[in-house]
């Protein structure tokens, strides 16, 4: 496990002994025998443990063949592990079906394991074990490879009374929390800050524009006081007030779901005359100069949305609109909801759907039979799907095939390849169906939603199945012929 001096998990243990000065005297043996792996090659024995915990307050658990006890899904530290909590995550993906996506981080914790246990007197095995939430409420969970079996215990069922004990006393109730926070500044003219990143592939958006920040430390009484630290330390920056804006959510360099409070502050400074200590630069842009920047689409759909809101110039994007949903009313600089709008007609919003395209290797096309129940299109075959809730249309996209699917998008390998402009029913609201190829994907299709979807299949676009949703027939043919626009139930098709 790497050389002495920078053995991960002597690491983790003085984070945890920080935490527990209590327990310092029964894990001084594992301090002693981590000295003795140095000197003699032989180590003592490791497992590292996920302790995952959903809003019920239960614990998961696996069992194995589906017999015996119950246990912390974990597995003993190889020689060529590098770092402990990559471990224990990658027996919850095997053992249990999640993935990392479907977990996050604590702000109790964080990287700091949650529990070591001491070793029984006979033999020289510990068990380091760290502290999840689910990200979501009912990801599906499985066993895969290992024939592993799931349970969820309540708390007080954990069959460790180390672990046991401080799950009790740690008052954690499984709703997942804010670890990182961003701030989103902006100046009196309609421009923005952002901030160019290394181009170092280790770490978290490499080479990319983004706001400021960065992960809570346990020092942190707040998520403010992280964003103060932060700002003070990458640029010397000191903002009066931070206003809390948005949560968000990322995946983290590590796989994991990260919740992000964005705050939003003002300032009016020259970025050149700033300390930076990370990154490559600091500059203003407005919100229309957005699209020529790499930039993930929940970034920028941030910033238009702050712009939208301050109801200036800003809240313009790439093409002069105003975002979807408001328009200028006359005589005024402000924004103001349609509904609001006395004598504006003949403005309808457009229902905004995002759908999964995906190919084999043998150029067939993922499609999911839909339950029978479904509101919409049951017992038909169909793209993963869903609407867009207040996000980007590529942000949506990679939330459904994550709920869906369990597959892991990269915002970055998400490509437009067509669109389908609907109205089902004379006078009924027209909706636009966004078609998105992605190339590369992390997992296997898996029903996660047994109450949407049936099946998830493969399929030939020459001999697709029956019956398929019309505008789905519609789209496959037309990425097939190039073409990235399709008319239906509008007189034309």
């Amino acid at each position: 496990m790497t050389s002495a001096g920078s053995n991960p998990v002597r690491t983790l243990l003085h984070a945890y002994l920080d935490h527990h000065p209590d327990e310092r005297a029964v894990l001084r043996p594992l301090l002693t025998a981590l000295d003795e792996e140095t000197q003699e090659g032989d180590g003592p024995g490791i497992t590292c443990g996920a302790v995952v915990v959903d809003r019920d307050r239960r614990v998961l658990h696996v069992r194995p063949g589906g017999i015996g006890p119950a246990v912390i899904p974990g597995r003993r530290v190889r020689p060529r592990d590098a770092a402990p909590a990559a471990v224990a995550l990658g027996e919850v993906e095997q053992r249990t079906g999640l993935r990392r996506g479907d977990l996050c981080h604590t702000p109790q914790y964080l990287d700091v394991p949650i529990d070591i246990a001491v070793p029984e007197s006979t033999g020289r095995h510990y068990d380091i074990r760290f502290l999840y939430c689910l990200a979501h409420e009912d990801p599906v969970t499985r066993g895969s490879g290992t024939d592993a079996h799931t349970d969820w215990l309540p708390l007080d069922q954990v069959s460790s009374a180390s672990l046991r004990t401080k799950l009790l006393d740690s008052g954690i109730d499984g709703i997942p929390q804010p670890v990182n926070a961003s701030a989103l500044i902006f100046d009196g003219c309609g421009r923005y800050l952002l901030h160019l990143r290394d181009n170092h592939p280790q770490i978290w958006e490499p080479g990319a524009f983004s706001l400021l920040g960065g992960g809570r430390e346990i020092q942190d009484r707040s998520l403010e006081d992280t964003l103060r630290r932060e700002l003070r330390e990458e640029a010397g920056l000191d903002l009066p007030l931070l206003e809390p804006f948005a949560v968000e959510g990322a995946i983290g360099a590590d796989g994991l779901c990260v919740p992000i409070q964005v705050f939003a502050g003002r300032w009016t400074g020259d970025p050149d005359t700033l300390p930076l200590t990370e990154g490559v630069l600091l500059r203003w842009f407005r919100p229309e100069m957005l699209h020529r920047l790499r930039l993930s689409p929940s970034t920028r759909e941030l910033v238009h949305r702050h712009a939208a809101r301050r109801g200036d110039a800003a809240g313009r994007r790439e093409d002069g609109a105003r975002p979807p949903g408001t328009v200028e009313a006359a005589g005024t600089a402000g924004t103001t909801e349609v509904a609001d709008v006395p004598g504006v007609r003949g403005t309808v919003p457009n229902v905004v759907g995002a759908h999964l395209y995906l190919e084999d290797d043998e150029g067939r096309v993922l499609l999911g039979l839909r339950h029978p129940d479904s509101a919409y299109a049951g017992s038909t075959w169909h793209f993963p799907a869903g609407h867009c809730e207040q996000e980007s249309a590529v942000s949506c996209l990679v939330r459904e095939a994550r709920e869906e699917t369990g597959l892991v998008v990269e915002p970055a390998d998400v490509e437009f390849v067509h669109l389908v402009h609907i109205v089902h029913t004379s006078g009924s609201r027209p909706r636009m169906q966004l078609v998105f190829r992605v190339r590369r994907w992390q997992g296997t299709p898996e029903v996660r939603e047994p109450d949407k979807c049936l099946a998830w299949r493969w399929w030939s676009p020459d001999a697709l199945p029956e019956p398929l949703v019309p505008y789905t027939r519609k789209a496959i043919e037309a990425i097939g012929e190039g073409r990235l626009y399709t008319e239906m139930g509008w007189g034309t098709t």
